[in-house]
């Protein structure tokens, strides 16, 4: 398979390039950003394009791909809904549109995070903006789409982008793993879970991480 990951610089797009890079299914991988993710590998191409919001420039560069992995996000403390959805909703909408355009028959796999609102009316701005997002993505003319929904995000080991929040709770994963499996996955298993969707219909359109771990297990 040939893939696009964004979002490589975070933890979670970091995560999944190191499975792409690993994965004996993924024969090209293409990194799509702001600045360069600082991995070199036989495998790996990189675009580095300062305004996401106009990709019209790298146009040609981003067909022939079988699948995307957008794990490019934001948090939304301090942001306004305005702000946030510009980032969240607007940005991801523009690439994806783009992608469907040139890719006919890609697979695209969207990181959201439990308690997404599909409904688009609920009290949480967050979660407000990324159903409205899930669902303007399930409409696009993709070969398929999922949304992946994880709830705490276990770090790969020697991994640079992991947030400081995550490595403050890694010594808790084997409790919460225990006391609340429906709600914690590792990055790996997202990765994995993610080259799995792309190479054979899960079902589903929208993962939780039971469902996420499900499906990684047939990715291993």
């Amino acid at each position: 398979m040939r893939v696009i990951v964004t979002g490589a610089t975070g933890m979670v797009g970091e995560g999944v390039l190191h499975e792409c890079l690993l994965h004996p299914d993924v024969e090209r991988v293409l990194v799509v950003g702001r600045r360069p993710c600082g991995v070199k590998h036989g495998k790996l191409k990189e675009i580095v394009h300062a305004d996401l919001y106009d990709l019209s420039p790298v146009a040609s560069e981003l067909a022939g791909y079988d699948a995307c992995y957008y794990c490019l996000g934001v948090s939304s403390v301090g942001m306004s809904e305005a702000d946030y959805a510009r980032v969240t909703h607007d940005l991801t909408l523009h690439a994806a549109e783009l992608l469907a355009r040139l890719n006919p028959g890609l697979v695209f796999c969207y990181v959201t995070g439990t308690g997404t609102d599909s409904s688009e009316r609920g009290r949480s701005m967050w979660a407000r903006v990324k159903g409205r997002t899930e669902n303007a993505l399930l409409r696009l003319p993709f070969k398929r789409a999922y949304m992946f929904r994880p709830g705490y995000i276990h770090p790969t080991k020697g991994l640079k982008n992991t947030h400081k929040y995550y490595r403050a709770f890694m010594w808790l994963y084997p409790v919460l793993r225990l006391l609340m499996p429906g709600g914690v996955v590792t990055l790996r298993e997202l990765g994995l879970a993610m080259i799995r969707a792309a190479r054979a219909d899960f079902g589903p359109a929208i993962l939780g991480s039971r469902e996420i771990r499900e499906l990684a297990r047939q990715g291993e």
